[in-house]
């Protein structure tokens, strides 16, 4: 009896990569512009830096909870414990102490000023690029998501339908079937998860807008929200937000509001 064994060597890598190249299925990865890059440098350095901030304010809040003084969470806090730590007495708060947490706060300043710095540019390219302003008008959507997409899928041509680009973004939910059971489970999460977050973050601020006065109501999404949790329901909206920019992409179209079913008359 005669067994090979196979070895993990570049030759065979690269024997299995021409091997996988002929496959009818095979599906490739589009070649990004220079542009495209460029952007999706940006964004990645605005992601690097937005973690950074987050996990400094995370530290702050740490160190002063060591000494009794309970902040808030949020970023937007940062002002206000920096007065209370500020205010504290030596024998609260030892000047060694505050020193070090001064200068996390410092590092936080330096943070926002080039998060912001980078938003500048973000939003600049997008107001130069006509994807991305038609993008932009979809609820839910602004510069800083519009220009990722664009940056990331390019005209969106590459997916064969809306779902399939749902799917890439791991909004879609899995299957699992035994016989003739079918069970639909959590998001797959596969994908780009920059842009996922960035979508689902807009989702959460449209189902924020339910009930306020002013908005205009969505019955679909308000027969969701009544059944299901928030997060799913954040999630299912950014999965309809992700199809439509699909379409919008490939179509060449600005976002196209449904129109309201109207009862028939009897």
């Amino acid at each position: 009896m005669i067994t090979a064994r196979w070895y993990k060597t570049d030759a065979a890598d690269a024997e299995a990569i021409c091997e996988a190249a002929t496959r009818p299925n095979m599906r490739f990865v589009p070649i990004k512009t220079r542009d495209q890059q460029a952007v999706l440098a940006l964004h990645r350095s605005r992601s690097l830096l937005v973690r950074q901030r987050t996990a400094s304010i995370n530290a702050v809040r740490g160190l002063v909870g060591e000494f009794g003084l309970i902040a808030a969470k949020g970023r937007y806090r940062m002002s206000e414990l920096r007065q209370r730590t500020n205010a504290m007495t030596p024998d609260h708060l030892p000047a060694i102490a505050c020193q070090a947490i001064n200068t996390l706060f410092d590092h936080i300043d330096m943070l926002e000023e080039q998060i912001a710095a980078v938003e500048r540019q973000i939003v600049e390219w997008h107001k130069n690029n006509e994807d991305s302003r038609r993008l932009a008008t979809a609820p839910g959507v602004g510069p800083i998501t519009a220009s990722a997409i664009v940056a990331a899928v390019g005209d969106g041509c590459q997916f064969q339908s809306a779902r399939h680009f749902a799917a890439w973004l791991g909004l879609t939910p899995r299957m699992h079937a035994s016989g003739r059971k079918e069970r639909i489970g959590r998001i797959s999460k596969g994908g780009d998860r920059y842009l996922r977050a960035l979508l689902i973050h807009g989702a959460r601020a449209i189902v924020g807008t339910l009930f306020r006065k002013n908005v205009p109501p969505r019955p679909w999404l308000l027969a969701l929200a009544a059944r299901r949790p928030t997060n799913v329901t954040a999630v299912a909206v950014a999965h309809k937000t992700a199809r439509a920019l699909w379409a919008m992409l490939t179509r060449d179209e600005k976002y196209r509001k449904p129109i309201a079913a109207t009862p028939s008359a009897a």
